[in-house]
C-alpha cells in the first residue's frame, strides 16, 4: 500500500500550526477555562460549602442587582467612575500619538533613544511600584509636601492621595505616565513604514516639517490610530483594578472604585459575595463582546475592513 505523500507547502503549514500550538494552550488555560467559574452565579455558594443542586438559584443574582435599590446606587456609582475614566482616556487616545510623531522628529539619535528608552520604561515598572513613587513624592511626608513648606509656601501638607478632588485625571495622568511610551512603539512602527519618496519629494517641493507631518505622517498613521480606538471602545468596561486597587483609600473610594475593582471587592469582603461579583462580571463580559461587535461593524463601515 502506497501512502500518500504530503506537500511541502501542507507539511510547512503543519509546523506552523505546532509553532503556535503552546500559545493556543496558554490562552485556552487563562482565558477560557476560568469561564467554568460562571457557574457561581447561578447558584447560592457560600464557602467552603460545595455547589450542587439545592445550591441552584437560577437568575436570582441578576435581578438582584435591578432589584436592590443599595445595589443598583452602587452599581450606577461604579459605572459613573468607570465611564468617566474610560471616556478621558478615549478622548485623550491620540496623545501617544503625537507624542510618537514628535519623537521621530528628533534628528539626535543618542537623545531619541534615551527619550524613548525613558518613556517607555514604566511600562514594566509594577503598579505598586508606581504607588510606592507616588507614596514617596506627593504623600504628606513626600518630596513635594516637603520642600514646599520648607520654602514656606504652604503651612500643612497637601493631601494629594487622600483627597478625591480631580481623582479622575489624577489616574488618568499616571496610566500616561506609565503606558504612553509603550503605546507610541505603534505609531513609531507605522511612521516606519511611510514612504521615504513621497516625504523626499514634499521636501523639495519646498514643504515645511510640519507640513510633512500635517499632509503626511498622520494621514499615514491614521488607520493605525483608528484601530486602537476602535479596541479602546470595545473595553469601555475594562479598566482593569489594579492601579485603581493601589491608589484606593477610604478618602477617595467613591470615586475611585471601578467595575472590575468593586467586582474584586465584593468578592473579597468579609461577606464574600461571589456569585453576585460573578454575574456582574458576566453582564460586563457580554457588554463588552457586544461593544466589540457595534465598534467591528463601524470599521467596516468607514474604512471598508474590520479588525477581528
Amino acid at each position: 500500500m502506497q501512502l500518500k505523500r504530503i506537500s511541502p507547502r501542507k507539511m510547512r503549514s503543519y509546523k506552523e500550526f505546532l509553532l503556535i500550538l503552546p500559545f493556543l494552550a496558554v490562552v485556552a488555560l487563562f482565558s477560557y477555562f476560568p469561564l467554568y467559574g460562571w457557574v457561581y452565579a447561578f447558584h447560592d455558594y457560600r464557602p467552603p460549602k460545595p455547589i450542587t443542586a439545592e445550591t441552584f438559584v437560577g437568575f436570582k443574582w441578576f435581578l438582584t442587582i435591578v432589584n436592590n435599590p443599595v445595589r443598583t446606587a452602587d452599581i450606577l456609582r461604579v459605572l459613573r467612575n468607570t465611564f468617566a475614566m474610560s471616556g478621558i482616556s478615549l478622548l485623550f487616545s491620540w496623545f501617544p500619538m503625537v507624542f510618537a510623531i514628535f519623537l521621530n522628529e528628533i534628528k539626535c539619535r543618542p537623545y531619541k533613544k534615551f527619550v524613548q528608552t525613558v518613556t517607555t520604561l514604566p511600562n514594566f515598572i509594577s503598579w505598586v511600584l508606581v504607588y510606592s513613587i507616588a507614596f514617596n513624592v506627593f504623600s504628606s511626608t513626600g518630596a513635594v509636601n516637603t520642600v514646599m513648606m520648607d520654602l514656606g509656601l504652604i503651612d500643612k501638607p497637601i493631601a494629594f492621595l487622600k483627597s478625591s478632588e480631580n481623582i479622575w485625571f489624577k489616574m488618568w495622568l499616571w496610566l500616561t505616565w506609565k503606558n504612553a511610551g509603550w503605546a507610541a512603539i505603534m505609531y513609531l512602527a507605522a511612521i516606519t513604514g511611510i514612504d521615504e519618496q513621497m516625504i523626499e519629494a514634499a521636501k523639495v517641493d519646498g514643504a515645511t516639517r510640519m507640513q510633512v507631518i500635517w499632509h503626511i505622517t498622520i494621514p499615514s498613521i491614521l488607520p493605525t490610530y483608528f484601530v486602537i480606538v476602535m479596541l479602546n471602545l470595545a473595553n469601555f468596561l475594562s479598566n482593569g483594578m489594579e492601579q485603581y486597587y493601589v491608589f484606593q483609600n477610604a478618602f477617595n473610594m467613591d470615586y475611585i472604585e471601578v467595575l472590575d475593582l468593586y467586582v474584586y471587592n465584593m468578592a473579597t469582603s468579609s461577606t464574600g459575595q461571589y456569585p453576585l461579583s460573578t454575574a456582574i462580571s458576566i453582564l460586563k463580559s457580554v457588554v463588552s463582546v457586544v461593544l466589540l461587535v457595534v465598534s467591528n461593524t463601524a470599521s467596516k463601515l468607514i474604512r471598508g475592513e474590520g479588525f477581528i
